[in-house]
Protein backbone atom coordinates (compact mmCIF):
# COMPACT_ATOMS: atom_id res chain seq x y z
CA UNK A 1 0.00 0.00 0.00
CA UNK A 2 1.50 3.74 -1.26
CA UNK A 3 0.89 5.81 2.23
CA UNK A 4 -0.20 9.04 1.01
CA UNK A 5 2.20 12.16 1.13
CA UNK A 6 2.12 15.67 1.51
CA UNK A 7 3.67 17.90 -1.36
CA UNK A 8 4.36 21.42 -0.14
CA UNK A 9 3.82 23.64 -3.14
CA UNK A 10 5.68 26.14 -2.12
CA UNK A 11 8.95 24.04 -2.04
CA UNK A 12 8.00 22.32 -5.48
CA UNK A 13 7.86 25.92 -7.24
CA UNK A 14 11.24 27.01 -5.79
CA UNK A 15 12.60 23.95 -6.63
CA UNK A 16 11.25 23.63 -10.25
CA UNK A 17 12.33 27.74 -11.02
CA UNK A 18 15.99 28.43 -13.07
CA UNK A 19 18.77 28.07 -11.55
CA UNK A 20 20.80 29.26 -14.56
CA UNK A 21 21.08 32.83 -11.99
CA UNK A 22 22.73 32.53 -9.01
CA UNK A 23 21.51 35.44 -7.44
CA UNK A 24 18.02 34.48 -9.01
CA UNK A 25 17.57 37.92 -10.62
CA UNK A 26 15.54 37.99 -13.93
CA UNK A 27 16.98 35.90 -16.46
CA UNK A 28 15.78 38.50 -19.16
CA UNK A 29 18.67 40.07 -20.51
CA UNK A 30 18.62 44.07 -18.88
CA UNK A 31 18.27 45.42 -22.91
CA UNK A 32 14.88 43.46 -23.47
CA UNK A 33 13.85 44.68 -20.21
CA UNK A 34 11.89 47.66 -21.70
CA UNK A 35 10.04 45.73 -24.20
CA UNK A 36 9.10 42.79 -21.93
CA UNK A 37 6.32 44.91 -19.96
CA UNK A 38 3.40 42.70 -19.37
CA UNK A 39 4.80 42.07 -16.15
CA UNK A 40 8.05 43.77 -15.91
CA UNK A 41 10.34 41.98 -13.48
CA UNK A 42 7.80 40.03 -11.99
CA UNK A 43 7.14 38.14 -15.37
CA UNK A 44 9.82 35.22 -14.44
CA UNK A 45 10.87 36.29 -10.58
CA UNK A 46 8.24 35.38 -7.91
CA UNK A 47 6.20 38.82 -6.76
CA UNK A 48 6.87 39.77 -3.33
CA UNK A 49 4.49 37.93 -0.79
CA UNK A 50 5.25 38.86 2.57
CA UNK A 51 7.79 41.21 2.97
CA UNK A 52 8.28 44.67 0.79
CA UNK A 53 10.42 44.69 -2.26
CA UNK A 54 13.56 46.75 -2.50
CA UNK A 55 12.11 48.95 -5.74
CA UNK A 56 8.61 48.89 -6.92
CA UNK A 57 7.19 48.86 -10.58
CA UNK A 58 4.95 51.45 -12.21
CA UNK A 59 1.56 51.33 -11.55
CA UNK A 60 0.52 50.06 -15.00
CA UNK A 61 2.44 46.86 -13.83
CA UNK A 62 1.57 46.71 -10.50
CA UNK A 63 -2.41 47.11 -11.57
CA UNK A 64 -2.17 44.01 -13.93
CA UNK A 65 -0.58 41.75 -11.54
CA UNK A 66 -3.07 42.42 -9.00
CA UNK A 67 -5.90 42.38 -11.56
CA UNK A 68 -4.69 39.16 -13.02
CA UNK A 69 -4.65 37.50 -9.42
CA UNK A 70 -8.18 39.17 -8.48
CA UNK A 71 -9.42 36.94 -12.06
CA UNK A 72 -9.55 33.33 -9.51
CA UNK A 73 -12.34 35.07 -7.51
CA UNK A 74 -15.73 34.56 -8.25
CA UNK A 75 -18.16 35.92 -10.14
CA UNK A 76 -20.41 38.68 -8.00
CA UNK A 77 -23.10 38.57 -10.23
CA UNK A 78 -23.09 34.41 -9.40
CA UNK A 79 -22.15 34.71 -5.78
CA UNK A 80 -25.73 33.57 -4.41
CA UNK A 81 -24.43 32.86 -1.07
CA UNK A 82 -23.99 36.38 0.32
CA UNK A 83 -26.41 39.15 1.34
CA UNK A 84 -23.98 41.81 0.13
CA UNK A 85 -25.39 44.25 -3.01
CA UNK A 86 -23.07 43.64 -5.77
CA UNK A 87 -24.45 46.99 -8.28
CA UNK A 88 -25.65 50.26 -8.68
CA UNK A 89 -26.09 52.54 -11.39
CA UNK A 90 -23.37 54.50 -13.04
CA UNK A 91 -24.50 57.91 -11.31
CA UNK A 92 -23.63 56.26 -7.55
CA UNK A 93 -20.55 54.66 -9.12
CA UNK A 94 -19.40 58.17 -10.05
CA UNK A 95 -20.61 60.15 -6.76
CA UNK A 96 -18.77 57.30 -4.43
CA UNK A 97 -15.75 57.74 -6.70
CA UNK A 98 -16.00 61.44 -6.38
CA UNK A 99 -16.16 61.00 -2.31
CA UNK A 100 -13.83 57.81 -2.14
CA UNK A 101 -10.92 60.51 -0.15
CA UNK A 102 -13.73 61.54 1.92
CA UNK A 103 -13.48 60.35 6.01
CA UNK A 104 -17.00 60.93 7.69
CA UNK A 105 -15.83 61.71 11.09
CA UNK A 106 -14.13 65.03 9.73
CA UNK A 107 -17.16 66.77 9.99
CA UNK A 108 -16.16 70.47 10.12
CA UNK A 109 -14.15 69.83 6.74
CA UNK A 110 -17.30 68.41 5.05
CA UNK A 111 -20.47 69.77 6.66
CA UNK A 112 -22.38 68.77 3.88
CA UNK A 113 -21.42 65.02 4.11
CA UNK A 114 -22.61 65.47 7.93
CA UNK A 115 -26.28 67.07 6.90
CA UNK A 116 -26.33 63.83 4.08
CA UNK A 117 -25.21 61.57 7.21
CA UNK A 118 -27.98 63.05 9.53
CA UNK A 119 -30.54 62.79 6.60
CA UNK A 120 -29.96 59.24 6.19
CA UNK A 121 -30.60 58.36 10.00
CA UNK A 122 -34.02 60.64 10.26
CA UNK A 123 -35.27 59.01 7.15
CA UNK A 124 -34.62 55.22 8.89
CA UNK A 125 -36.38 56.98 11.66
CA UNK A 126 -39.40 57.70 10.04
CA UNK A 127 -39.30 54.53 8.53
CA UNK A 128 -39.12 52.56 10.76
CA UNK A 129 -41.54 54.58 13.23
CA UNK A 130 -39.54 56.59 15.54
CA UNK A 131 -41.91 58.93 17.92
CA UNK A 132 -40.04 62.01 16.33
CA UNK A 133 -37.87 61.39 12.95
CA UNK A 134 -36.44 64.98 13.27
CA UNK A 135 -35.06 64.33 16.93
CA UNK A 136 -33.50 60.84 15.89
CA UNK A 137 -30.74 59.74 17.53
CA UNK A 138 -28.46 57.05 15.14
CA UNK A 139 -25.29 57.04 13.41
CA UNK A 140 -24.09 55.20 10.17
CA UNK A 141 -21.31 52.18 11.16
CA UNK A 142 -19.17 49.90 9.02
CA UNK A 143 -22.15 47.55 8.69
CA UNK A 144 -24.17 45.27 11.29
CA UNK A 145 -21.92 44.23 13.12
CA UNK A 146 -20.64 47.38 14.80
CA UNK A 147 -24.48 48.49 14.35
CA UNK A 148 -24.94 45.41 16.84
CA UNK A 149 -22.44 46.01 19.63
CA UNK A 150 -23.65 49.55 20.28
CA UNK A 151 -27.38 48.47 20.32
CA UNK A 152 -26.58 45.56 22.68
CA UNK A 153 -23.72 47.91 24.94
CA UNK A 154 -26.84 50.81 25.31
CA UNK A 155 -29.26 48.20 26.32
CA UNK A 156 -26.20 46.97 28.57
CA UNK A 157 -25.71 50.54 30.08
CA UNK A 158 -29.52 51.27 31.05
CA UNK A 159 -29.35 47.76 32.63
CA UNK A 160 -26.43 48.90 34.67
CA UNK A 161 -28.32 52.24 35.75
CA UNK A 162 -31.65 50.67 36.50
CA UNK A 163 -30.01 47.85 39.34
CA UNK A 164 -27.83 50.97 40.16
CA UNK A 165 -30.56 52.84 41.20
CA UNK A 166 -32.48 49.90 42.79
CA UNK A 167 -29.03 49.01 44.95
CA UNK A 168 -28.35 45.91 43.13
CA UNK A 169 -24.99 44.33 42.27
CA UNK A 170 -24.21 44.90 38.01
CA UNK A 171 -21.59 42.42 38.81
CA UNK A 172 -23.06 39.24 41.02
CA UNK A 173 -24.35 37.21 38.59
CA UNK A 174 -24.20 39.52 35.94
CA UNK A 175 -25.66 40.85 32.83
CA UNK A 176 -27.03 38.23 30.23
CA UNK A 177 -28.64 38.95 26.92
CA UNK A 178 -31.08 36.34 25.43
CA UNK A 179 -31.15 35.34 21.74
CA UNK A 180 -32.45 32.73 19.43
CA UNK A 181 -29.28 29.81 18.30
CA UNK A 182 -29.72 30.86 15.07
CA UNK A 183 -27.79 34.27 15.21
CA UNK A 184 -25.34 35.55 13.43
CA UNK A 185 -21.93 35.75 14.92
CA UNK A 186 -22.26 39.13 15.16
CA UNK A 187 -24.67 38.73 17.79
CA UNK A 188 -22.75 36.75 19.90
CA UNK A 189 -19.71 38.44 19.38
CA UNK A 190 -20.96 41.15 21.36
CA UNK A 191 -21.57 39.42 24.20
CA UNK A 192 -18.12 38.05 24.36
CA UNK A 193 -16.43 41.10 23.77
CA UNK A 194 -18.69 43.29 26.65
CA UNK A 195 -18.75 40.27 29.40
CA UNK A 196 -22.24 39.72 28.56
CA UNK A 197 -23.86 36.02 29.57
CA UNK A 198 -24.71 34.65 25.87
CA UNK A 199 -28.10 32.38 26.54
CA UNK A 200 -28.68 30.86 23.29
CA UNK A 201 -32.55 29.69 23.07
CA UNK A 202 -32.56 26.13 21.00
CA UNK A 203 -34.29 26.23 17.60
CA UNK A 204 -36.48 23.68 15.98
CA UNK A 205 -38.29 22.63 13.31
CA UNK A 206 -41.80 23.51 15.06
CA UNK A 207 -40.00 27.39 15.73
CA UNK A 208 -38.93 27.27 11.77
CA UNK A 209 -35.29 26.77 12.70
CA UNK A 210 -35.74 30.57 14.59
CA UNK A 211 -36.54 31.76 18.12
CA UNK A 212 -39.13 30.44 20.12
CA UNK A 213 -40.60 33.37 22.11
CA UNK A 214 -42.25 30.64 24.41
CA UNK A 215 -38.80 28.86 24.42
CA UNK A 216 -37.08 32.09 25.31
CA UNK A 217 -38.60 33.30 28.05
CA UNK A 218 -37.66 30.78 29.81
CA UNK A 219 -34.34 32.45 29.49
CA UNK A 220 -35.33 36.10 30.78
CA UNK A 221 -34.69 36.99 33.94
CA UNK A 222 -34.00 40.30 36.23
CA UNK A 223 -29.84 40.01 34.83
CA UNK A 224 -31.41 40.02 31.16
CA UNK A 225 -29.79 43.52 29.38
CA UNK A 226 -32.64 42.28 26.59
CA UNK A 227 -33.61 40.21 23.86
CA UNK A 228 -32.03 40.21 20.52
CA UNK A 229 -34.68 39.19 17.65
CA UNK A 230 -33.82 39.08 14.20
CA UNK A 231 -35.40 39.94 11.27
CA UNK A 232 -34.22 37.80 8.26
CA UNK A 233 -32.71 34.51 10.06
CA UNK A 234 -29.06 34.19 7.89
CA UNK A 235 -29.92 30.63 7.76
CA UNK A 236 -33.50 30.27 6.09
CA UNK A 237 -34.59 33.82 5.65
CA UNK A 238 -37.70 33.82 8.33
CA UNK A 239 -38.32 36.86 10.29
CA UNK A 240 -38.38 36.10 14.17
CA UNK A 241 -41.88 37.17 15.91
CA UNK A 242 -41.10 40.73 17.15
CA UNK A 243 -44.51 40.92 17.97
CA UNK A 244 -45.00 37.56 19.71
CA UNK A 245 -41.92 38.46 21.85
CA UNK A 246 -43.16 41.87 22.64
CA UNK A 247 -46.18 40.81 24.20
CA UNK A 248 -44.49 38.28 26.21
CA UNK A 249 -42.07 40.64 27.97
CA UNK A 250 -45.36 42.80 28.30
CA UNK A 251 -46.65 40.00 30.41
CA UNK A 252 -43.41 39.22 32.31
CA UNK A 253 -43.20 42.91 33.07
CA UNK A 254 -46.58 43.50 34.80
CA UNK A 255 -46.36 40.50 36.63
CA UNK A 256 -42.79 41.43 37.81
CA UNK A 257 -41.88 44.66 37.41
CA UNK A 258 -39.08 44.03 35.42
CA UNK A 259 -38.50 45.56 32.11
CA UNK A 260 -36.29 43.69 29.04
CA UNK A 261 -35.87 45.60 26.22
CA UNK A 262 -35.96 44.64 22.88
CA UNK A 263 -32.79 45.11 20.24
CA UNK A 264 -34.21 44.06 16.76
CA UNK A 265 -31.09 42.61 14.23
CA UNK A 266 -32.33 44.29 11.14
CA UNK A 267 -29.41 43.22 9.06
CA UNK A 268 -31.29 42.45 6.20
CA UNK A 269 -35.09 42.48 6.83
CA UNK A 270 -34.51 46.45 8.04
CA UNK A 271 -34.90 47.18 4.09
CA UNK A 272 -37.32 44.55 3.60
CA UNK A 273 -39.98 44.36 5.57
CA UNK A 274 -41.18 47.89 5.53
CA UNK A 275 -41.80 47.92 1.87
CA UNK A 276 -42.52 44.28 0.87
CA UNK A 277 -44.61 43.92 4.43
CA UNK A 278 -45.94 47.47 5.53
CA UNK A 279 -48.56 46.05 7.91
CA UNK A 280 -46.48 43.66 9.72
CA UNK A 281 -45.43 44.95 13.37
CA UNK A 282 -41.99 44.90 14.22
CA UNK A 283 -40.63 48.23 14.32
CA UNK A 284 -40.74 51.46 16.96
CA UNK A 285 -44.63 51.04 16.80
CA UNK A 286 -44.15 48.65 19.64
CA UNK A 287 -42.81 50.16 22.70
CA UNK A 288 -40.43 47.50 23.90
CA UNK A 289 -38.23 48.17 20.50
CA UNK A 290 -35.65 50.32 21.99
CA UNK A 291 -33.30 50.24 19.13
CA UNK A 292 -32.71 48.77 15.60
CA UNK A 293 -29.69 47.79 13.15
CA UNK A 294 -29.81 47.50 9.28
CA UNK A 295 -26.96 47.24 7.02
CA UNK A 296 -27.35 49.85 3.84
CA UNK A 297 -24.55 47.59 1.80
CA UNK A 298 -27.54 44.37 1.57
CA UNK A 299 -31.07 45.32 0.86
CA UNK A 300 -29.98 48.69 1.07
CA UNK A 301 -28.64 48.22 -1.93
CA UNK A 302 -25.08 49.89 -0.99
CA UNK A 303 -22.21 49.06 -1.90
CA UNK A 304 -20.12 47.50 1.22
CA UNK A 305 -19.23 49.36 4.04
CA UNK A 306 -22.52 51.21 5.45
CA UNK A 307 -24.58 50.04 8.39
CA UNK A 308 -27.15 51.73 10.68
CA UNK A 309 -28.23 52.05 14.07
CA UNK A 310 -31.26 54.14 15.54
CA UNK A 311 -32.49 54.26 18.69
CA UNK A 312 -35.98 54.86 19.52
CA UNK A 313 -35.38 58.21 21.64
CA UNK A 314 -32.13 60.13 23.16
CA UNK A 315 -33.34 58.43 26.52
CA UNK A 316 -32.22 54.94 25.13
CA UNK A 317 -28.57 56.06 24.18
CA UNK A 318 -27.15 56.57 27.39
CA UNK A 319 -24.88 59.54 28.13
CA UNK A 320 -21.61 58.00 28.68
CA UNK A 321 -21.55 56.42 25.20
CA UNK A 322 -21.48 59.89 24.03
CA UNK A 323 -18.61 61.33 23.57
CA UNK A 324 -17.89 64.84 22.89
CA UNK A 325 -15.24 65.82 21.02
CA UNK A 326 -12.84 69.00 20.30
CA UNK A 327 -11.04 68.38 17.22
CA UNK A 328 -9.99 69.96 14.17
CA UNK A 329 -11.79 73.16 14.66
CA UNK A 330 -15.02 72.55 16.48
CA UNK A 331 -17.10 70.43 18.87
CA UNK A 332 -18.44 67.01 17.99
CA UNK A 333 -20.44 63.99 19.34
CA UNK A 334 -19.35 60.56 18.61
CA UNK A 335 -20.96 56.99 19.64
CA UNK A 336 -19.49 54.42 16.92
CA UNK A 337 -17.52 52.28 17.77
CA UNK A 338 -14.81 53.52 14.65
CA UNK A 339 -13.47 57.06 14.10
CA UNK A 340 -12.28 57.01 10.79
CA UNK A 341 -14.39 55.41 7.96
CA UNK A 342 -15.34 56.70 4.35
CA UNK A 343 -18.14 58.54 3.41
CA UNK A 344 -18.81 57.39 0.36
CA UNK A 345 -21.22 54.82 1.10
CA UNK A 346 -22.75 56.95 3.11
CA UNK A 347 -23.18 59.36 0.38
CA UNK A 348 -24.80 56.69 -1.79
CA UNK A 349 -27.10 55.65 0.46
CA UNK A 350 -28.43 59.05 0.33
CA UNK A 351 -28.49 58.37 -3.36
CA UNK A 352 -31.07 55.38 -3.22
CA UNK A 353 -33.08 57.47 -1.03
CA UNK A 354 -33.35 59.81 -3.76
CA UNK A 355 -33.66 57.84 -6.64
CA UNK A 356 -36.00 55.02 -5.53
CA UNK A 357 -38.14 56.37 -2.80
CA UNK A 358 -40.30 54.12 -1.15
CA UNK A 359 -42.66 52.72 -4.53
CA UNK A 360 -38.49 52.13 -5.97
CA UNK A 361 -37.40 49.81 -3.17
CA UNK A 362 -41.28 48.00 -2.90
CA UNK A 363 -40.65 47.96 -6.78
CA UNK A 364 -37.01 45.87 -6.25
CA UNK A 365 -38.70 44.10 -3.14
CA UNK A 366 -41.80 42.42 -5.10
CA UNK A 367 -39.07 41.35 -7.59
CA UNK A 368 -36.84 39.85 -5.57
CA UNK A 369 -39.67 38.04 -3.45
CA UNK A 370 -41.49 36.22 -7.22
CA UNK A 371 -37.89 34.96 -8.43
CA UNK A 372 -37.25 33.56 -5.06
CA UNK A 373 -41.23 32.27 -5.14
CA UNK A 374 -40.19 30.76 -8.48
CA UNK A 375 -37.37 28.86 -7.35
CA UNK A 376 -38.79 27.95 -3.89
CA UNK A 377 -41.82 26.05 -6.22
CA UNK A 378 -39.51 24.61 -9.00
CA UNK A 379 -36.83 23.02 -6.51
CA UNK A 380 -40.37 21.82 -4.57
CA UNK A 381 -41.98 20.57 -8.04
CA UNK A 382 -38.99 18.15 -8.82
CA UNK A 383 -39.52 16.27 -5.95
CA UNK A 384 -35.58 16.06 -4.95
CA UNK A 385 -35.53 18.92 -2.86
CA UNK A 386 -37.21 19.59 0.39
CA UNK A 387 -38.00 23.98 0.87
CA UNK A 388 -37.51 25.38 3.86
CA UNK A 389 -38.02 28.76 3.58
CA UNK A 390 -42.03 29.83 3.85
CA UNK A 391 -41.82 33.19 1.51
CA UNK A 392 -43.67 30.93 -1.30
CA UNK A 393 -46.28 29.57 1.27
CA UNK A 394 -49.57 31.01 2.28
CA UNK A 395 -49.16 32.59 6.12
CA UNK A 396 -49.08 30.09 9.11
CA UNK A 397 -49.11 27.27 6.13
CA UNK A 398 -45.74 25.66 7.14
CA UNK A 399 -44.78 22.37 5.55
CA UNK A 400 -47.19 22.68 2.94
CA UNK A 401 -46.92 23.21 -0.62
CA UNK A 402 -46.64 26.73 -1.96
CA UNK A 403 -49.66 29.08 -3.54
CA UNK A 404 -50.03 31.49 -6.13
CA UNK A 405 -51.74 34.92 -5.18
CA UNK A 406 -51.38 38.03 -6.40
CA UNK A 407 -51.40 39.54 -3.49
CA UNK A 408 -48.28 40.02 -1.02
CA UNK A 409 -49.60 39.86 2.00
CA UNK A 410 -50.91 36.06 1.43
CA UNK A 411 -47.56 35.09 1.69
CA UNK A 412 -45.49 34.11 5.00
CA UNK A 413 -43.40 36.79 5.37
CA UNK A 414 -40.22 37.03 5.12
CA UNK A 415 -36.52 37.74 2.85
CA UNK A 416 -36.39 37.06 -0.37
CA UNK A 417 -33.73 33.34 0.48
CA UNK A 418 -34.51 29.83 -0.80
CA UNK A 419 -33.23 27.11 1.80
CA UNK A 420 -33.80 24.04 0.63
CA UNK A 421 -32.57 20.36 1.14
CA UNK A 422 -32.61 16.92 -0.43
CA UNK A 423 -36.07 15.43 0.29
CA UNK A 424 -36.46 12.20 2.19
CA UNK A 425 -37.34 10.47 -0.37
CA UNK A 426 -34.41 11.48 -2.45
CA UNK A 427 -31.99 10.18 0.37
CA UNK A 428 -34.26 7.44 1.17
CA UNK A 429 -33.44 6.50 -2.83
CA UNK A 430 -30.35 7.68 -3.23
CA UNK A 431 -28.07 7.60 -0.05
CA UNK A 432 -24.76 7.56 -1.78
CA UNK A 433 -25.31 11.21 -3.14
CA UNK A 434 -23.62 14.11 -0.88
CA UNK A 435 -25.82 16.86 -0.79
CA UNK A 436 -22.64 19.16 -0.78
CA UNK A 437 -21.37 17.78 -3.91
CA UNK A 438 -24.28 20.31 -5.54
CA UNK A 439 -22.53 23.23 -4.06
CA UNK A 440 -19.29 21.92 -5.56
CA UNK A 441 -20.65 21.48 -9.09
CA UNK A 442 -22.74 24.08 -9.19
CA UNK A 443 -19.41 25.86 -8.69
CA UNK A 444 -17.86 24.63 -11.80
CA UNK A 445 -20.79 26.29 -13.53
CA UNK A 446 -19.48 29.50 -11.67
CA UNK A 447 -22.50 29.37 -9.35
CA UNK A 448 -21.84 29.76 -5.60
CA UNK A 449 -23.92 28.64 -3.30
CA UNK A 450 -23.24 27.20 -0.03
CA UNK A 451 -24.62 24.02 1.64
CA UNK A 452 -23.97 24.02 5.40
CA UNK A 453 -25.30 22.99 8.85
CA UNK A 454 -28.57 24.61 10.72
CA UNK A 455 -27.63 25.81 14.18
CA UNK A 456 -27.60 23.73 17.15
CA UNK A 457 -29.86 21.25 18.14
CA UNK A 458 -30.74 20.79 14.03
CA UNK A 459 -26.81 20.67 13.16
CA UNK A 460 -27.33 17.30 11.79
CA UNK A 461 -29.50 18.93 8.83
CA UNK A 462 -27.47 20.71 6.32
CA UNK A 463 -29.57 23.05 3.66
CA UNK A 464 -28.53 25.02 0.49
CA UNK A 465 -28.88 28.98 0.51
CA UNK A 466 -29.79 31.55 -2.11
CA UNK A 467 -30.08 34.57 -1.82
CA UNK A 468 -32.03 36.85 -4.33
CA UNK A 469 -30.74 40.28 -4.83
CA UNK A 470 -31.59 42.83 -7.05
CA UNK A 471 -29.27 42.22 -9.57
CA UNK A 472 -30.36 38.02 -9.69
CA UNK A 473 -32.86 38.47 -12.49
CA UNK A 474 -35.37 36.01 -13.87
CA UNK A 475 -33.11 34.75 -16.63
CA UNK A 476 -30.79 33.80 -14.24
CA UNK A 477 -33.11 32.16 -11.88
CA UNK A 478 -34.25 30.01 -15.05
CA UNK A 479 -30.67 29.22 -15.75
CA UNK A 480 -30.07 28.25 -12.06
CA UNK A 481 -33.04 25.81 -11.97
CA UNK A 482 -31.67 24.00 -15.10
CA UNK A 483 -28.24 23.06 -13.57
CA UNK A 484 -29.53 22.45 -10.32
CA UNK A 485 -31.80 19.74 -12.03
CA UNK A 486 -29.14 18.75 -14.40
CA UNK A 487 -26.88 18.42 -11.82
CA UNK A 488 -28.90 16.20 -9.72
CA UNK A 489 -30.10 13.92 -12.19
CA UNK A 490 -26.54 13.43 -13.74
CA UNK A 491 -25.57 12.71 -9.85
CA UNK A 492 -28.40 10.16 -10.39
CA UNK A 493 -27.15 8.18 -13.68
CA UNK A 494 -23.57 8.58 -12.17
CA UNK A 495 -24.59 5.30 -9.81
CA UNK A 496 -21.77 5.38 -7.55
CA UNK A 497 -19.85 8.10 -5.64
CA UNK A 498 -16.72 6.75 -7.12
CA UNK A 499 -17.93 8.23 -10.47
CA UNK A 500 -19.54 11.32 -9.09
CA UNK A 501 -16.55 13.39 -10.38
CA UNK A 502 -16.55 12.22 -13.69
CA UNK A 503 -19.71 14.46 -14.50
CA UNK A 504 -17.61 17.57 -14.10
CA UNK A 505 -16.66 17.09 -17.71
CA UNK A 506 -20.46 16.87 -18.50
CA UNK A 507 -21.80 19.75 -16.49
CA UNK A 508 -18.81 22.48 -17.79
CA UNK A 509 -19.98 21.60 -21.68
CA UNK A 510 -22.43 24.76 -21.78
CA UNK A 511 -25.61 24.03 -23.86
CA UNK A 512 -25.13 25.67 -27.58
CA UNK A 513 -28.64 26.08 -28.32
CA UNK A 514 -31.93 26.60 -25.67
CA UNK A 515 -34.31 24.47 -27.44
CA UNK A 516 -32.98 21.22 -29.17
CA UNK A 517 -34.87 21.82 -32.79
CA UNK A 518 -32.46 24.70 -32.89
CA UNK A 519 -29.84 22.67 -32.87
CA UNK A 520 -28.42 19.90 -36.22
CA UNK A 521 -28.88 16.93 -35.42
CA UNK A 522 -26.68 13.51 -36.47
CA UNK A 523 -26.19 13.02 -40.26
CA UNK A 524 -27.42 16.77 -41.20
CA UNK A 525 -24.14 17.25 -42.03
CA UNK A 526 -21.07 15.78 -44.00
CA UNK A 527 -19.35 12.91 -43.04
CA UNK A 528 -16.50 13.30 -40.42
CA UNK A 529 -13.36 12.74 -42.08
CA UNK A 530 -10.79 12.59 -39.37
CA UNK A 531 -9.17 16.26 -39.55
CA UNK A 532 -7.93 18.26 -36.85
CA UNK A 533 -11.34 20.20 -36.36
CA UNK A 534 -10.41 22.12 -33.07
CA UNK A 535 -9.42 26.23 -33.23
CA UNK A 536 -5.92 26.93 -33.57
Amino acid sequence: MVLSKHVNPSRIIQESRDKSDAHRKSTIPASASGAYSYGDRYATSPIPKYSLSSKGVNPDTAYRLIHDELSLDGSTVLNLASFVHTWMPPQAEQLFVENISKNLIDSDEYPATQIIHTRCVSILADMWHAPSAKEAIGTATTGSSEAIQLGGLAMKRMWQERRKKAGKSIHEPGPNIVMGANAQVALEKFARYFDVECRLVPVSVESKYRLDPKKAMEYVDENTIGVFVILGSTYTGHYEPVKEMSDLLDEYEAKTGIFVPIHVDGASGGFVAPFVHPKLPWDFKLPRVVSINTSGHKFGMSYVGVGWVVWRDKAHLPKDLIFELHYLGSVEYSFSLNFSRPAAPIITQYFNFLHLGFEGYRSVGLADMQNARLLSRALEKTGYYTVLSDIHRAVGAHDQHGIDDANIEAYEPGLPVVAFRFSDKFQQDHPDIDQKWIQTLLRSKGWIVPNYELPPALEQISILRVVVRENITEVLVDKLIEDIIEITEQLIKAGSPTHALNMLGHVQKAKKHEHPDSNLKKGEGSDYTGTYARPC
